[in-house]
């Protein structure tokens, strides 16, 4: 389901992934279709953002905590981390140009 570029995170890696440079995590379900369908457009960012943008899944049924902690109650929830702070997010499926420009508007 993921590519080499996103990498999927689990309670005990989380903060470690998102402690240093731009981090987009997607807060996704297995059961979700809009998930499923914002999958090829995380690998098209991943491919873009390479070496800029570390990218990564969170499974929000096996990571309750981190789920809970962020307040993600719809899926997919995309939040972008830099060194380790929340500071931007989105909600809903989305398109490349709109993660494009939330990515952009926090580097």
């Amino acid at each position: 389901m993921t590519s080499d570029l996103i990498r999927k995170v689990s309670s005990a890696d989380f903060k470690d992934t998102i402690q240093s440079g731009l981090t987009l995590v997607d807060f996704f379900a297995e059961w979700c279709a809009p998930c499923r369908m914002l999958v090829p457009v995380l690998e098209e960012i991943a491919e873009e953002k390479k070496g800029a943008l570390k990218l990564c899944k969170v499974d929000i049924d096996q990571a309750q905590d981190i789920t809970n902690e962020f307040q993600v109650t719809s899926v997919p929830t995309l939040i972008l981390f830099k060194d380790g702070k929340e500071v931007n997010r989105t909600i809903g499926l989305k398109g490349a140009d709109e993660l494009r420009e939330l990515i952009s508007q926090s580097s």
